[in-house]
């Protein structure tokens, strides 16, 4: 049985941030959790937050175009935006427009309240999307294997900085540490002077 989320539990697992992303920042995550949480229903939190990450490294990897251009940090259950991370655990709600949030069976789950509105997206975007669809019968777990793998961003600014260890055995489960997403293109001047430059101009 489910129930609308209980705002009274504050999550004390970080601090609130200051939250710095613009309005079309925001306006493209919430269509995005509303696209996904269309597409796959009963989708839980920690899977959400592995797609929004996944579509970022896969959008630099393919054009070095980042799809959201966001700053992640070295968390143990892999990469997190602390802003999205903490607008599931405490008032206020800035995606409350476009997704319910609901417990249920011990877990939090994401819900579509509005129409999927595709202003802030490419053609790219789009397709990227789309073939996003792969993973709408993938466990959140298996993500979060995908996002630890050999070599992968959130890989080497662990082993980079010294904490993969604790990470792994749960001896820290937050970091500060933003993890470097040029790794996924310094392989290729082409998709690196693309990214740099996009960088730059945002």
């Amino acid at each position: 049985m489910s129930k609308t989320f209980d705002w009274s539990k504050i999550s004390d697992i970080v601090e609130k941030p200051y939250f710095q992303m613009s309005d079309e920042q925001l306006d493209k995550i919430g269509n995005t959790m509303v696209f996904l949480s269309k597409a796959m229903p009963n989708l839980s939190k920690t899977k959400l937050l592995k797609l929004l990450y996944m579509l970022d490294e896969f959008s630099i990897s393919k054009s070095g175009i980042p799809f959201f251009n966001l700053q992640y940090k070295l968390w143990k259950l892999g990469p997190v935006v602390e802003e999205v991370f903490v607008e599931f655990s405490e008032k206020p709600f800035r995606f409350e427009k476009y997704i319910d949030v609901q417990l249920k069976d011990g877990g939090t789950y994401i819900y579509p309240k509005s129409d999927f509105c595709d202003d802030e997206f490419s053609d790219n975007d789009l397709e990227l999307l789309n073939d996003f669809m792969r993973f709408k019968n993938t466990p959140a777990k298996e993500l979060i294997d995908y996002t630890h793998r050999e070599k992968s961003p959130w890989r080497n600014a662990a082993e980079n900085n010294g904490v993969y260890e604790k990470l792994e055995k749960g001896l820290i489960k937050t970091t500060d540490i933003i993890i470097d997403m040029s790794c996924l293109v310094n392989h290729d001047r082409y998709k690196k002077s693309i990214y740099e430059h996009y960088i730059e101009e945002h």
